[in-house]
């Protein structure tokens, strides 16, 4: 079964426009976490900084562009990764290594398969 676990941490942390020792520290664990994962890595990325986001948002069937994140919080999206697990607590297991800078969150999601 595949899993998204995506990552949610603090990007103030890394400082503006993502540069500097505490990113390329993160890049590094994430690059050794990402051999140790082998084949069960199916996909996945950082992403851009909230201030790069356009969302979307439909209301009664119309569409309104706006600049950033829809929600405000403390934590942001900043990356995912797309697994393959044979059940959640072999997910909650890899979940678990997914390196953060400092604290953060990795939710975990089931991908549902084509319809």
């Amino acid at each position: 079964m595949q899993y998204a676990l995506l990552i949610y941490e603090d990007e103030t942390l890394y400082g503006p426009g993502k540069k500097g020792p505490a990113i390329q520290d993160i890049v590094s664990r994430h690059m050794a976490f990402n051999r140790e994962l082998g084949a069960k890595r199916v996909g996945g990325s950082g992403l851009a900084a909230t201030s790069s986001a356009t969302t979307i948002r439909t209301t009664r069937g119309k569409h309104s562009v706006h600049d950033g994140p829809f929600a405000e919080a403390k934590e942001q999206l900043g990356g995912f990764y797309l697994i393959e697990a044979k059940d959640l607590d072999e997910a909650i297991a890899i979940a678990k290594q997914v390196p953060v800078l400092q604290d953060g969150s990795i939710e975990i999601r089931p991908v549902l398969g084509p319809g």
